[in-house]
């Protein structure tokens, strides 16, 4: 059996157990680790004490383990016993030992030596070296190694358990020669016992917070929490304590949570708004020894509105011009507000001041200001300042700091009005004037009148826009604004006129006012009256004496045979038949001339003529038929007949326009003309040739024979039998004097040309003749005949006979030079 020092052990062990754990516990001189050696101090003071404990826990055990090894015999002897009652052999118990589980192994050891970390003894082992002892498991042979004679086991590498804390071993008893096991194997685990070498650490940190300003006293802020890789389960080594170490005495943090809380009342966000913190977390419960790890907390206010507006000056000063416009801007001014945001929005009111009705103000929502604009149009002439009382308050109020305020403050704005040099102001918006029609030119409509406001009072000038009256029935003095007419006016014609005048100061900036000037033409009786309507009057051709007629016409007219009229009084007369029946087909129409006056002053007359038409009535007086055409009709002939007449009449016009559109779309003539007749006709040629130098311009022959020009042209009436030739020598020559003959010649050659044309056309011939007293102006013989002309006199004829002139005077001059 397998004995080691740790555990329950029997008598005859005991004696080496105290050795084997002091090797199992001692620490070569020279043991430093690489933490170790930072806290080899505190390490070994810990040390000291857990030896001295498991030293302490081996006697006690050893002590017990004599009862239990007894109770233990008597339970094997009892088996042994039941077993051979039942199979009838006795089976002896085999002498065997104390049966262990771990063993124990400081961390961070790196002594020269290896660490002994027990020793291994079978039963069986009489020290001859016959026994040899294999280690198997985790860290076995690299880690862990034995002696397979001795059977002692060493850590060879220094060990962390914060890497690994316990290791799993199988240990055996072989035979050396043949390796065959002694005894089975059995299993025992390493733990690696903790030292304090780690220290703890803020995983998460640097941290940052926020708290608001003016927070009471504790007020929490957050919880920082820091980590120690030692056992907590073995010792103080990962026992925590928290302290600050900076940021006092404004923030405190509780030890054993690491909450972190407010330790100064009302700190304000305006006076400091960033912290930095330092938090320190401690092992060992804080003790001295222990290991610490530090962290950074940067902890900023926040706003809250604790802060009323204020402006920095309790007066402004401002100014506006009097031309300014309605909803111009005059100044600002801004009350400050040190918190943010919402905390810090301020608006503006006007709360007193003889210049409310005049002034208004804003709020500027991206600067924060108090904008006053101009509510009405000031006069520096009448009020030249004004004062205002402006209050500016919090928007959104804390109600928590409601008994700090109040959140607001006031201040006052003079505002001084600046002369400007304004344009004339008439003394009347507008002017309404009234003038008699057909007054003659010159007669006086009104006046306006215009004064310069300013200090200056500078002169005036007025005029009339001529967009405002185009064909200028009105003129206005320039100096004392009366309005006179240009010309009679008709108020017939147009019963108003609507006219602008400026008025300009004169001498400043030329600065115009306008003002609207109504004038209404006022009627006086210059036209005759006539009737309002120029209908006709209907009467039947029986209608009894006594009928009566209304009109809406002049009171007065004259009376006739037929007709009789009385006047109603009311611009209406009424007309009576004096007569007994009408015939239309002796009278169809009737005209009763009517004299009609107005009575004005003066009083105007006019004769108006009225029409009355006889009609067909029935026995009720209704008319049936006003016109003479149905009794001149032939007797059945219907008016349904007369528009069967007309429908055939349409269709037939129809029917020759649509042969006509046809025979156009056919490109048939009605009256067949070919287009190569030319009889009668007249060529035209718009070329005017370049003179004698010119060849190449025209044709000659083309003037002489327009026929033969496009070639042989037939005639279209007559098909000759036989072409005749043209007769050669028929010309006379070209110095022939008888012009008379040789015109003869060529008609007869026409007449007897069966290609000719068959009517009188227009013959061209290239002959002039000779004998004339003028003489010849052509120069188509000029070229065959010596001229003995002086051209000389072309060259006071002009730019436009230049040519000539230096054509026939640069052949002479050549001549003479030759």
């Amino acid at each position: 059996m397998i004995h080691i020092a740790h555990g329950g052990i029997r008598g005859e062990h005991q004696e080496g157990l105290l050795e084997r754990l002091q090797d199992c516990n001692r620490v070569p001189e020279g043991h430093t680790g690489s933490r170790g050696r930072q806290t080899a101090g505190r390490m070994w003071e810990g040390l000291g004490l857990q030896v001295f404990l498991m030293c302490l826990g081996v006697a006690l055990c050893s002590h017990a383990s004599l009862p239990l090894e007894h109770a233990h015999r008597r339970r094997l002897s009892l088996h042994r016993h039941r077993e051979r009652g039942k199979e009838g052999q006795v089976l002896h118990r085999s002498k065997r030992g104390w049966v262990w589980n771990q063993f124990f192994v400081i961390e961070e050891y790196t002594g020269p030596d290896p660490v002994l970390v027990g020793r291994l003894h079978s039963d069986v082992d009489s020290g001859d070296g016959n026994i040899k002892y294999i280690l198997s498991g985790e860290g076995a042979g690299t880690i862990f190694v034995i002696d397979d004679k001795t059977g002692n086991i060493h850590a060879t590498k220094t060990l962390d358990r914060e890497e690994q804390a316990q290791y799993t071993l199988t240990a055996q008893a072989v035979a050396r020669d043949t390796n065959k096991p002694l005894e089975p194997p059995s299993e025992f685990i390493v733990k690696v016992q903790d030292i304090n070498d780690n220290p703890p650490e803020f995983l998460h940190g640097p941290y940052q917070a926020r708290v608001p300003e003016m927070s009471n006293v504790g007020t929490s802020v957050m919880q920082v929490t820091a980590t120690d890789a030692d056992d907590p389960t073995y010792g103080n080594s990962a026992r925590l304590v928290y302290s600050i170490l900076q940021g006092q005495p404004y923030f405190s943090v509780e030890p054993q949570t690491g909450i972190i809380r407010t330790a100064l009342p009302n700190m304000d966000r305006e006076a400091r708004q960033e912290y930095d913190v330092v938090i320190q977390a401690k092992d060992m419960g804080g003790h001295m020894g222990g290991l610490s790890g530090t962290t950074e907390v940067k902890i900023t206010l926040t706003d809250v509105n604790d802060n009323p507006p204020k402006f920095p000056q309790s007066v402004y000063a401002m100014s506006v011009a009097e031309d300014k416009v309605v909803g111009e801007e005059v100044g600002r001014l801004k009350a400050k507000d040190p918190d943010l945001a919402e905390n810090g929005l301020v608006t503006y009111r006007l709360i007193d001041g003889d210049g409310m009705g005049v002034f208004e103000i804003t709020t500027d929502s991206d600067t924060q200001e108090g904008v006053i604009k101009l509510k009405k149009l000031v006069d520096f002439e009448t009020k030249p300042s004004y004062s205002l009382r402006v209050e500016a308050s919090n928007v959104h109020v804390d109600p928590r700091f409601i008994a700090w305020g109040p959140y607001k403050d006031t201040a006052t704005v003079k505002i001084m009005v600046e002369d400007a040099d304004e344009p004339p102001i008439f003394t009347a918006p507008s002017y309404s004037f009234e003038v008699e029609e057909n007054a003659p030119d010159g007669t006086v409509v009104g006046r306006v009148h215009a004064k310069d406001t300013d200090i200056a009072n500078s002169p005036v000038r007025y005029m009339i826009p001529r967009y405002t009256d185009v064909e200028q029935f009105f003129r206005i003095g320039p100096e004392d604004g009366i309005i006179k007419t240009t010309r009679p006016l008709d108020r017939e014609t147009l019963p108003w006129h609507n006219i602008s005048v400026s008025a300009t100061e004169i001498g400043g900036h030329h600065q115009d006012a306008k003002v609207r000037v109504n004038i209404k033409v006022k009627d006086v009786n210059d036209n005759a009256p006539e009737f309002a309507t120029q209908n006709e009057v209907l009467v039947c051709e029986n209608v009894a004496p006594g009928k009566v007629f209304r009109f809406s016409i002049a009171p007065e007219a004259a009376n006739n045979q037929n007709f009789s009229l009385k006047d109603n009084r009311d611009s209406t007369a009424s007309v009576y038949v004096t007569r007994k029946g009408f015939s239309r087909m002796t009278q169809d129409m009737y005209f009763l001339p009517i004299e009609i006056n107005d009575g004005g002053i003066p009083p105007m007359s006019s004769t108006n003529t009225l029409t009355i038409r006889v009609c067909s009535c029935d026995s009720k007086d209704t008319i049936l038929s006003c016109n003479v055409e149905p009794y001149i009709l032939p007797a059945g002939l219907s008016t349904g007949a007369l528009i069967a007449i007309l429908a055939c009449i349409v269709i037939l016009l129809a029917i020759v326009v649509l042969f006509v559109a046809l025979r156009r779309q056919k490109k048939e003539p009605l009256i067949v003309f070919e287009e190569e007749d030319i009889r009668e006709n007249i060529i035209t040629y718009d070329d005017e040739g370049g003179g004698e130098e010119d060849t190449e311009a025209f044709d000659i022959a083309t003037l002489q024979n327009p026929d033969g020009a496009n070639g042989f042209l037939p005639r279209k009436d007559i098909k000759p039998e036989l072409q005749y030739p043209s007769r050669p020598g028929g010309r006379p020559a070209a110095n022939s004097v008888d012009v008379d003959d040789f015109i003869k010649c060529r008609i007869s050659d026409a007449d007897n040309d069966p290609t000719a044309p068959p009517y009188d056309s227009i013959q061209i011939y290239g002959y002039e003749g000779r004998g004339s007293v003028a003489g010849s102006l052509s120069s188509l013989e000029s070229v065959t005949t010596d001229s003995d002309l002086d051209y000389d006199y072309l060259q006071s004829w002009g730019p436009r006979f230049k040519k000539l002139a230096d054509l026939y005077g640069t052949k002479d001059s050549a001549d003479d030079n030759s």
